[in-house]
């Protein structure tokens, strides 16, 4: 059993020894068991360490150098650390160096002490030199090293503490993933930053992507104005040129016939009762010449309110239609009720001429002494009324209006389907109905969403 025993004794040793490096089989085999234990448990503990160091790369490169000095200093129990990078190397690594001194971090190279400076200056020139030149008493050196090239180091002062290989080799892990970390570490911050300027730059394109579109729909809208005005001032001479041809020419002519039928009365009544039926008979192309040359007033009126004068706004127009368009024997008040609101100009254009449509409807066939113009302005609506006190037919109206929309009418009732047509295309109704004066009061109702748009 003894013997058994020893051998079996002999056999743990071995294995006992494999396992912790120790071939000896002294009554001293057990402390230096223990010893070894204590070492094995430091180096887990350190790796634990290194590993918590080395995932705080999100946090920046300060952080994780931070981080790994802690790391290294703890597991050296050393007062003094210095984590230095070789000049060349991680270029756009930051801090430099760090040293761990009785708990303060320095970065201030004037505030190193000539030990650490001496060591900080080898790390820098010559890091090959880390891990073969000889250490100085009192302090361990571990080189740092990235794609097998030496980058920097780590020196540390353990003081009276025995550093074993095991210490070194965990040294030079943490020192290589170290090197490994301050890298990526770099490459992901600039990566962050590369996003954000990206993103920054991204967002300033779109800005000037949509600054050129309003840019751009501004110039359409400058050139579509400036079509717009060239067309119109196109128009306007035209109007201006035909409005003179008609004062200069046409109204000359008629009333040159007016006073030449009227000359021929004079005579006719002078010669004998039959020539004095033949005078009766001319005595209405007076009234028609006369209302002839009230019409190509009128004409020569519209046509020469153009780009002379400024445009005012639809009340003035009304009130200044009322003195021009229509013969001395009709009178016309223009009434404003509500807070005018501006329209668009071909708006206002439509509604003046339905105005002089209809007025002109009641001086040839109203046989009407009054008119009234009542323009009201609704918080949703435009309302225009022209009220007469002739002897005009509601019904009657409605009827041919309602016919016109079935055939094509070219006598008298023509301006009636051209007033509906009006009203149509400004988005609103015409309606027919007897006034309180006794006549024809057409009603214009045109909604405000459609017309209401401010003249810039």
């Amino acid at each position: 059993m003894s013997g058994e025993a020893g051998t079996s004794g002999g056999d743990f040793g071995d294995d006992l020894g494999v396992l912790t490096g120790l071939r000896s089989g002294k009554r001293s085999f057990y402390p230096e068991y223990v010893r070894s234990a204590e070492r094995l448990e430091c180096a887990v503990q350190a790796l634990d360490r290194i590993s918590g160091a080395l995932v705080r790369t999100v946090e920046g490169p300060r952080t994780l150098v931070e981080a790994v000095v802690r790391a290294a200093a703890e597991h050296l129990q050393a007062d003094r650390l210095l984590l230095g990078i070789a000049d060349g190397a991680l270029r756009a690594a930051r801090p430099r160096f760090l040293l761990l001194h009785h708990g303060e971090l320095v970065d201030d190279e004037d505030r190193l002490p000539p030990a650490a400076r001496e060591q900080l200056d080898v790390i820098r020139a010559r890091p090959w030199e880390i891990e073969l030149a000889p250490a100085g008493p009192g302090w361990v050196r571990a080189p740092m090293t990235l794609d097998d090239e030496p980058v920097g180091g780590i020196v540390g002062w353990p003081g009276d503490v025995q550093v074993a290989d095991t210490d070194l080799a965990i040294m030079r892990v943490l020192a290589n993933q170290a090197a490994v970390a301050v890298h990526n570490s770099f490459l992901f911050h600039a990566a962050a930053q590369l996003r954000g300027r990206t993103e920054q730059l991204s967002e300033a394109a779109a800005q000037q992507a949509r600054d050129l579109a309003a840019r751009n729909a501004e110039l359409q809208e400058t050139q579509r104005r400036l079509v717009e005005a060239m067309q119109r001032q196109a128009l306007d001479d035209e109007r201006h040129r035909i409005a003179r041809e008609l004062h200069d020419t046409v109204t000359q002519y008629v009333l040159s016939a007016g006073m030449t039928v009227e000359v021929c009365r004079s005579e006719l009544a002078e010669m004998g009762p039959q020539a004095q039926q033949v005078a009766e008979k001319l005595a209405p192309a007076k009234g028609l010449t006369q209302q002839a040359v009230e019409r190509l007033r009128a004409a020569i009126y519209a046509l020469h309110h153009g780009a002379e004068e400024p445009p005012g706004s639809l009340p003035v127009l009304l009130k200044q239609l009322s003195t021009v368009h229509l013969s001395s024997e009709l009178t016309v008040e223009v009434r404003v009720a509500g807070s005018p609101a501006p329209l668009r100009p071909e708006d206002e254009s439509s509604i003046l001429r339905l105005t002089g449509e209809a007025l002109f409807n009641v001086v040839s066939h109203a046989g009407a002494s009054r008119a009234v113009v009542q323009l009201v302005y609704q918080p949703r609506q435009l309302r225009l009324t022209i009220s007469d006190d002739g002897t005009g037919d509601p019904a009657q109206l409605r009827r041919s209006l309602k016919l016109s929309s079935a055939t094509d009418l070219a006598g008298r009732h023509r301006g009636l389907a051209n007033m509906a047509a009006r009203a149509q295309e400004l988005g609103g109704t015409l309606g027919i109905r007897r006034s309180r004066m006794g006549g024809v009061a057409l009603q214009l109702r045109v909604p405000l969403s459609s017309t209401r748009e401010v003249m810039s």
